[in-house]
């Protein structure tokens, strides 16, 4: 009896220790919950804040009452800012992000195979050349590269702009497919050509589904690139009606009768967040083991 009491003191003495640290890091996710979530939720009340609200000194975090007037504006172009509604812009920024989607996986998957699994000449100094080129901002290449797509015709084109986000996506995302095709087991593709399949089959057949996960990691890593980035498109694009969604949030910002209708500017905010967000907590699973896949082995 008595050595079953100390087994029964020690075990509680364990859990009590043990609940300790799992406090501490539940309030540690809290704490960080609240702080990634805080600007989200904030953007969104603003939003369903009417204009007397949104203006009202001091400001308020919850809006006294919901209104849906801010969403109706972007809809109908009641505002006078853009005059096309939010849907021409949505659509040009997928059409934008699309592009650079398929762009960059094409390219990417290609480029990432062949260093995996091919032996050339000069191939790890090529690669080297690869990673070196993250370490150069795009931004300081625009000025040559509009004046390189004013010369052939691709200043004002979503084609041209989403061009440029898929050479500036492509060293990261060829270093992530060189290294989930290099996990994959070789084994795999040379049982499979002595059954009888082509290179070409190996690749398509095998490889691409046992390489989904890095495949759609690149595919969100471009899209939330191309569906995000300002600087690029401010520069290259001067038409208004080829606008993405993140120039037409500056004209939102755009001051009238000397004040800012925040709620309006905010209403755009979150309809940029949302496909972002859904995407995001559908992929998540293959986004996560993607990155733990092609970050492992180099």
């Amino acid at each position: 009896m008595k050595k079953t009491d100390l087994r029964v003191k020690k075990s509680k003495r364990r859990s009590r220790n043990s609940s300790i640290p799992f406090r501490g890091w539940l309030v540690i996710c809290i704490s960080l919950m609240v702080l990634f979530l805080s600007p989200i939720l904030s953007s969104l009340f603003h939003s369903l804040k009417t204009p007397k609200d949104s203006a009202s000194s001091p400001p308020t975090y919850i809006p006294p009452s919901f209104s849906l007037d801010n969403y109706q504006s972007l809809a109908n172009s009641s505002s006078g800012i853009i005059s096309d509604g939010i849907y021409l812009y949505i659509g040009n920024s997928l059409l934008l992000a699309g592009l650079t989607v398929i762009g960059t996986l094409v390219l990417a998957t290609l480029a990432g195979y062949g260093f995996a699994r091919f032996k050339f000449k000069g191939r790890e100094i090529y690669f080297a050349i690869i990673l070196l080129m993250i370490m150069v901002p795009f931004q300081a290449l625009l000025t040559p590269i509009y004046f390189l797509f004013a010369q052939v015709g691709l200043q004002n084109s979503l084609v041209g702009l989403s061009l440029i986000y898929i050479t500036y996506q492509l060293p990261f995302s060829i270093f992530l497919m060189r290294n989930t095709f290099m996990v994959i087991p070789q084994a795999l593709g040379e049982a499979a050509m002595v059954d009888g399949c082509s290179p070409f089959k190996v690749f398509r057949s095998i490889m691409l589904p046992l390489a989904q996960p890095g495949i759609i990691s690149v595919a969100l890593f471009a899209f939330f690139a191309s569906w995000n980035e300002f600087i690029a498109a401010l520069t290259m694009i001067s038409v208004q009606e080829k606008y993405p969604l993140p120039v037409v949030l500056t004209l939102l910002s755009d001051r009238q009768m000397g004040a800012t209708n925040f709620g309006f500017l905010q209403a755009g905010v979150v309809v940029t967040m949302i496909p972002c967000i859904a995407l995001f907590l559908v992929l998540q699973k293959y986004y996560v083991s993607g990155l733990i896949s092609g970050g492992v082995k180099s």
